[in-house]
């Protein structure tokens, strides 16, 4: 796509932050008042202009999963992936996001994994929710229609299971457990935005300001749907090679074969986008970002309102010092809600951006081993485990 704009459109978009990375509300961020009255005409002219993405371009960005797994259940909204290495324990299941990216965030490559790190951490029964893009026929379905699959996965795994919360599937992930607090056994949280209100970031702020039927223009003038190629186009390029190399935590003078591939490997998927179903990203936008009703207990979950002040289950939060999309604090004040003991609740930061949480080597090395001795560990020795991941009776 060009740089020009439609003709007779004039935007002042506002700076775009580092990594536009998996949150609905990036992808009206650019809007301004101005431009609000306009709004469907810009992006209908705007989806013309994106051309459509063909045969070839769609199978050079397929995702691509590190990981030997199993597919265990095809469901409406996912595909269950099954990277267990053991038939016994408590299954762990991660709820991926689901917003601009694949699931394989979760999976990404040898020493850039959460997988990996979870299995080499002793993890043995082990599974990733694996988002559907939203074909046109999925462009109505709702919040609940992910919790509801959501839970047929969980019953599947015969509960109680861990449950593993990244990003947007955080909130997801708190929300189930305030639905169905008897089926998990332990929640982890990382980069999760639960609290909108206790902290600010880009994009909270963008969710603030823009008007809400501003959102739906954006979502009508796409059919009903966020097709993440437009939304890809609109943002343009937002990582330059330095970015990349910080978000996996290579060294600056690594530039040996293995890295570049990495890093165009890193762009593949990047350049790989999911679509969501319209009426799932307003009530994201409205429910969450907005209203914040998950913290202030008026989220609605399969028919029952929900408080976190139910939720009891052992906890650990890890964030990023320089998310640029999550505030710490929007994860952190969690713990003020949840009903959970202090002494069950664990908390890490990274010296990372967001996508660092999930794709750094040191990140990985450090916290996402320490996550997996602390699910794997007695927690009367919880606040034992260690910045490094050491726990007594952890084996690493």
């Amino acid at each position: 796509m060009s740089g020009k704009q439609p003709s007779g459109q004039s935007l002042d978009v506002p700076a775009v932050p580092d990594n536009p990375f998996l949150l609905p509300a990036m992808m009206a961020a650019a809007a301004v008042p101005a431009i609000i009255a306009s709004f469907g005409q810009f992006f209908g002219q705007f989806a013309r202009l994106v051309p459509d993405s063909d045969e070839e371009s769609i199978a050079e960005h397929a995702p691509v999963w590190a990981t030997p797994h199993d597919r265990r259940l095809d469901l409406d909204t996912m595909e269950l992936r099954d990277f267990s290495v053991s038939d016994t324990g408590v299954p762990t299941l991660i709820c991926a996001p689901f917003a601009l990216h694949h699931a394989t965030v979760a999976d990404f490559s040898p020493g850039h994994s959460v997988v990996e790190a979870l299995r080499n951490g002793g993890v043995g029964r082990l599974f990733v929710t694996d988002w559907r893009s939203a074909s046109d026929d999925m462009r109505f379905l709702t919040i609940d229609s992910y919790l509801a699959d959501l839970n047929v996965a969980v019953d599947d795994l015969e509960p109680p299971v861990d449950l593993i919360g990244l990003c947007q599937g955080g909130w997801m992930a708190i929300a189930y457990a305030a639905r169905f607090p008897h089926k998990v056994r332990r929640l982890v949280l990382v980069g999760a935005p639960i609290d909108i209100a206790a902290g600010s970031s880009a994009i909270s702020r963008a969710a603030a300001q823009i008007p809400l039927a501003a959102f739906g223009e954006f979502v009508r003038s796409h059919g009903g749907r966020v097709l993440g190629q437009h939304v890809l186009h609109l943002w343009g390029p937002a990582l330059s090679a330095k970015d990349e190399r910080q978000v996996l935590q290579l060294p600056a003078n690594d530039h040996s074969a293995t890295a570049n591939d990495l890093l165009r490997h890193f762009r593949n998927w990047y350049d790989a986008t999911v679509d969501l179903p319209g009426t799932y990203y307003l009530q994201t936008v409205s429910w969450l970002f907005k209203e914040n009703r998950l913290a202030e207990g008026r989220f609605i979950a399969l028919g029952r309102r929900i408080e976190l002040s139910t939720i009891r289950h052992p906890l650990f939060m890890l964030a990023a010092r320089d998310d640029e999309l999550v505030d710490a604090d929007q994860l952190f004040a969690t713990a003020r809600h949840v009903g959970t003991p202090k002494r069950q609740i664990e908390t890490a930061t990274e010296p990372c951006g967001h996508l660092g949480l999930f794709l750094g080597a040191e990140t990985l090395q450090r916290s996402w081993t320490r996550i997996a001795c602390w699910l794997g560990g007695d927690l009367a020795n919880a606040s034992q485990v260690g910045e490094a991941g050491a726990v007594h009776g952890c084996s690493t």
